[in-house]
């Protein structure tokens, strides 16, 4: 069996049917990491094999617990695990065990998973390059010279060199979208409220993050998302929602798809990225939908500026805690920390008040189209050992995360976005672009997304 192109749904079916168990996927799984992930660093904090052996062999012999029923998954290192080292990519965490699991963490092994250890990410998840000082860089498994982007890049990592079937992720500003781009998988970004986070702290303000899948057909998405999904008795704003697998292939004829590209210009992009998109919207034009070229809806810099004020807020309320510690800190968290300290009430106000503009300007747009489209970067993945890029085809960059100013649109108003792959650029590098409906589309965004799959393949595929 082959881990790297067989879809998780089929390999639950086959371990539902009996025709593998759960014990010979957790085998296959530790000889595809021992084989490849010393060369990727895509799973860390990986627990002792016998432990993880005898816990399947248990779940062979015990009743079924539908539907992850013994499959092997990692869980990104933002996430708390019982028992497992838990770090954030933090020195500040690295010795960090904690004694109860997330929430999400919670909902998976309830639906039977085997949670084996953790996929790398960024120091707190900033910026969308997979390093810290605690495991080091996951590297691109496409050109391990190569970032694998982030920062849920050890989860794109593990499912591209078939380390893992099936993957969480989380979603700020890309980090679901990037990384499934530039490693030649799908990434999921729900409707803001779908998928709840972890009940603690603030549940009412800080509405830009979100957890949500990763795999290698948006069938397999489905099949996550309705096991992470539904409300949560200590998150006021999750949300009750409608199940959405088995995803389906949808019907494309008679659909409008809007395609934004660089946003009238505003967004500059490197050599081949729009033209890989492109291409890759004329397999939605096959397919009988209509592709039109259109105009920015809302202008951009305002979204830019309501974004950082928002993104900066949230980030520094979840620092504050460790200000005693700044100087321990990455830069670009002390940048973010101090920023959003220093904001006021009403610099807040007047940011949601442009997100709200947009969100109501988006609804408008909707009504004329089914689907939006961008590009998922503006960037191929650069050189490991760059932090992050400075300059975008002569356009000088003015933050660490403006080069991923395409994610803006869909993260500001926590719209339903899918990242599929769009095939190889002219140095074997995968590139990927975001479909985008109206919040509360996940389903319809997700069956657009299988269409498309039937028709290319491209997790399946490799660079000529």
């Amino acid at each position: 069996m082959e881990l790297s192109q067989i879809t998780a749904t089929e390999l639950l079916g086959a371990m539902a049917s009996g025709q593998v168990s759960a014990a010979d996927v957790m085998r296959l799984t530790l000889e595809r990491i021992g084989a490849v992930n010393g060369r990727l660093n895509a799973i860390v904090a990986l627990r002792d094999e016998a432990e993880l052996m005898a816990e399947a062999r248990a779940m062979d012999e015990g009743p079924r617990r539908s539907p992850l029923h013994g499959l092997p998954m990692a869980v990104k290192d933002l996430v708390n695990v019982a028992g497992m080292a838990s770090t954030q990519g933090s020195p500040l965490f690295a010795g960090h065990v904690p004694e109860a699991d997330d929430l999400i963490a919670a909902r998976l092994r309830a639906a039977g998973a085997i949670l084996i250890g953790k996929t790398n990410t960024p120091e707190f998840g900033l910026g969308s390059h997979t390093f810290n000082p605690v495991y080091g860089a996951t590297r691109n498994p496409y050109d391990a010279e190569r970032s694998c982007g982030g920062s849920s890049g050890g989860a794109a990592v593990a499912l591209a060199s078939g380390m893992l079937a099936l993957a969480d992720g989380s979603d700020m500003m890309g980090s679901l979208r990037n990384p499934a781009a530039w490693n030649n998988v799908y990434g999921f970004r729900p409707s803001w409220g779908r998928v709840p986070s972890q009940p603690e702290g603030d549940g009412y303000l800080h509405q830009l993050s979100t957890l949500g899948p990763m795999a290698r057909s948006p069938e397999d998405l489905g099949v996550l998302l309705d096991v992470i999904s539904g409300p949560d008795a200590g998150q006021p704003l999750s949300a009750a929602c409608t199940p959405v697998s088995p995803v389906r292939a949808a019907d494309m004829r008679g659909l409008r798809i809007g395609w934004l590209a660089d946003w009238g210009g505003a967004f500059p992009f490197e050599d081949g990225i729009l033209d890989q998109c492109a291409q890759a919207l004329a397999v939605f034009s096959d397919l009988g939908a209509e592709v039109e070229p259109l105009a920015p809806p809302f202008e951009a810099e305002l979204m830019w500026d309501s974004w950082v004020t928002l993104r900066a807020w949230s980030v520094a309320a979840g620092l504050s805690p460790l200000t005693e510690h700044r100087s321990k800190l990455k830069d670009t968290a002390q940048w973010e920390l101090d920023r959003g300290l220093a904001l006021t009430a009403m610099q807040v106000h007047r940011a949601s008040v442009i997100r709200s503009d947009w969100y109501r300007k988006a609804a408008e747009v909707f009504v004329e189209y089914d689907l939006l489209v961008l590009p998922s970067a503006q960037v191929w993945p650069f050189e490991l050992d760059t932090p992050f890029p400075t300059e975008i085809a002569g356009v000088k960059m003015d933050t660490y995360h403006r080069w991923m100013q395409v994610m803006v649109p869909v993260s500001l108003i926590g719209l339903p976005a899918l990242s599929v792959p769009v095939g190889f650029g002219a140095e074997g590098l995968p590139m990927g672009m975001q479909i985008f409906g109206p919040k509360g589309a996940d389903g319809q965004v997700l069956s657009i997304g299988a269409a498309y799959h039937k028709a290319t393949r491209w997790p399946q595929k490799r660079p000529a």
